[in-house]
């Protein structure tokens, strides 16, 4: 496989936009017209998850529907209006000795990217991949098997169509977890690596790697609600933050509340999130000052333990803490976040600079919800991951964050003396 992509990764390099936007035209077609082949293995897929337990948020996470393959279709589409990076000029210089200095994108060549639970992840990586003339060897989770064979085969019958080979996107239908090592090693082969899952199979990745990781995706998200911010539309922010879509990376983790208003907001936002089943992990004096307030009748409201400040939830679950101000809260998202969305609800300038330039996440947001980290949102079209880290690529990971450059220097017969 790892040949066969980096064969077909150099017949892409030279793929004209055109030729690359047929192909994604074809692969949205396909999705729609293959719409019920699609439903059928996640519905197998959706069998085996409740078979086994798996939880509700994991289950939203891998569950298609007609609307939600529709939305794939339109986001392949959506790529094909995006501008190709490939063989865009970044910069260019002329030396005074005369020489054209000029760095140009260009594809990275072999991506491996393996990921959980999420099939759409199969069509977005592909539809990227293609774009920035990548070729890619895909590997998800066994929970999503029959879902993501099926796309795989609707990438490659695409491919097929329109002339391409259907080696630029692979995928490894063997559920073997060593072939995962395996992958990890093909360094001869593979230029860059992609996980998209939990904290483990990032460890795995970084642990076992012969080859670049771009690792990311793992969100302990935070907002903190500021003395001087507007209450009822932190309310509002705080409930879409949470509830909107609480099984994804960028959805609210910690609510941070200050001091000076915690007896008027948090009553009223914890209504709120309780007619949608949020469930509340309270530090000490925000449980005092909800029990003073309201009692807890229902006992959606529970003290905090010890670790509940450094999960990603991925559920209706909310850690809820009170702090001084904003020198606390800052230090609170650095001692427990994971550098990836965080927001500040304030109406003081100084305290939204101050936060955007001390708080060193991928993402960070004044009087917004964390919800909007993603591709699509973002404007890139879809996303292959959101990275966390500081080389390369940071946050959302669209067209340009897939490629790399050279350097290109034209000469008149010049030598270096």
């Amino acid at each position: 496989m790892g040949r066969r992509a980096r064969a077909a990764a150099r017949t892409l390099a030279s793929a004209s936009t055109r030729k690359k936007n047929g192909a994604l035209t074809a692969i949205a077609d396909l999705l729609e017209t293959r719409s019920a082949d699609v439903l059928r293995e996640n519905k197998i897929d959706l069998d085996k998850a409740r078979a086994k337990g798996l939880k509700d948020a994991l289950i939203d996470r891998l569950a298609l529907s007609d609307e939600r393959v529709a939305a794939l279709a339109r986001d392949t589409r959506s790529v094909i209006s995006l501008p190709d990076p490939v063989g865009r000029d970044i910069e260019s210089r002329v030396l005074e000795n005369g020489l054209r200095i000029t760095k140009r994108r260009t594809p990275i060549g072999v991506l491996g990217v393996i990921y959980e639970a999420r099939p759409n992840v199969t069509i977005d990586i592909a539809t990227l991949s293609l774009k920035t003339s990548n070729a890619v060897i895909l590997r998800g989770g066994s929970e999503t098997l029959h879902s993501n064979v099926v796309l795989a085969e609707i990438i490659s019958d695409a491919l097929e169509k329109v002339g391409l080979s259907r080696d630029a996107v692979q995928y490894i239908a063997d559920t073997d977890r060593s072939l995962v090592t395996e992958l990890l090693k093909m360094d001869e082969y593979v230029d860059m690596i992609i996980p998209r899952g939990g904290q483990a199979l990032h460890d795995l990745c970084r642990r076992e790697s012969t080859i670049p990781v771009i690792t990311g995706g793992i969100g302990i998200c935070h907002i903190f609600v500021d003395q001087s911010a507007d209450l009822q539309r932190a309310i509002d922010i705080v409930e879409n933050a949470k509830v909107q879509r609480p099984s994804v990376c960028n959805a609210l983790d910690t609510l941070l509340v200050h001091r000076s208003v915690a007896n008027s907001f948090l009553p009223e936002v914890v209504q709120r999130l309780e007619k949608s089943g949020v469930e509340i992990r309270a530090d000490g004096e925000s449980l005092s000052i909800l029990s003073r307030s309201r009692g807890d009748a229902n006992g959606r409201i529970v003290p905090a333990g010890p670790d509940d400040f450094d999960q990603e939830w991925l559920a209706l679950i909310l850690g809820l803490r009170v702090v001084d101000g904003l020198d606390e809260a800052i230090d609170h998202i650095r001692n427990h976040g994971t550098e990836h969305s965080d927001s500040i609800l304030t109406k003081d300038l100084a305290n939204a600079e101050r936060f955007v330039s001390e708080v060193n996440s991928a993402a960070v947001y004044v009087n917004a919800s964390t919800r909007f980290t993603d591709g699509g949102q973002f404007g890139l079209g879809a996303e292959v991951a959101v990275s966390t880290q500081k080389l390369h690529a940071r946050g959302p990971m669209g067209l340009e964050e897939l490629t790399t450059y050279k350097w290109v220097v034209v000469g008149d017969g010049h030598i270096r003396e």
